[in-house]
């Protein structure tokens, strides 16, 4: 299954000249349940929740890093700032996108073994998957593309730079459909156009 859905911003959106803001976790979600790392039970559920924040948080930097290097290698010195309604009607079609290995348990501690990030750079905002070994990457690259598309609708640009505004609930209900409890789907483009209508009626468009 999926073990985690990550949003978050790059801090290669910086201008030139300028330090870039610091990478910033938007929002997340973990499917999978974690070993407990001492080995016992009774966990404490304050420190437990601040691992697990900084555990996503050192996917989204990895994730970072990566798109940084995409940014390098295509010779532009930093990402276009995230405006919506985009202008672009299909913003994700050349979107930047990616993949690397995460050692088994490091960050997650999961039983799984070894895990697959898959990332993909919208302007300022990466999306990312985080896969068990078992999965499907393909199924799981057209998911990410039908959950990214889908929160294009729902980001709400603040101000300049990566102070972007993406709503919880909205993000649950387009996961709820398009990610059930972290499982995959195997989608075609009749079944995306459904979902996505049921997504848009979902939040009462």
């Amino acid at each position: 299954m999926v073990h985690a859905f990550i949003v978050h911003t790059l801090r290669s959106c910086g201008r030139s000249g300028d330090e870039a803001p610091p990478c910033r976790v938007l929002y997340s979600r973990v499917f999978s349940p974690e070993r407990s790392e001492g080995g016992g039970g009774g966990r404490d559920p304050e420190k437990e929740r601040l691992a697990q924040k900084e555990r996503i948080l050192a996917v989204a930097r990895q994730v970072d890093s990566s798109c940084k290097l995409h940014l390098q290698a295509a010779g532009k010195p930093s990402w276009e700032p995230l405006a919506l309604p985009p202008e672009d009607p299909a913003p994700l079609q050349d979107a930047p996108s990616g993949a690397f290995r995460l050692p088994p348990g490091d960050p997650f501690p999961v039983a799984e073994g070894e895990l697959t990030v898959l990332w993909l750079a919208v302007h300022s905002v990466a999306f990312a998957l985080v896969c068990g070994p078992q999965e499907n990457l393909l199924l799981a690259e057209g998911t990410l593309r039908s959950v990214a598309r889908s929160l294009l609708d729902h980001l709400r640009l603040l101000g300049s730079g990566s102070d972007v505004l993406l709503k919880a609930e909205r993000t649950e209900v387009v996961l709820g459909r398009f990610l059930p409890h972290g499982q995959l789907l195997f989608l075609n483009d009749q079944f995306v156009t459904g979902m996505e209508r049921e997504v848009a009626a979902a939040l009462g468009k």
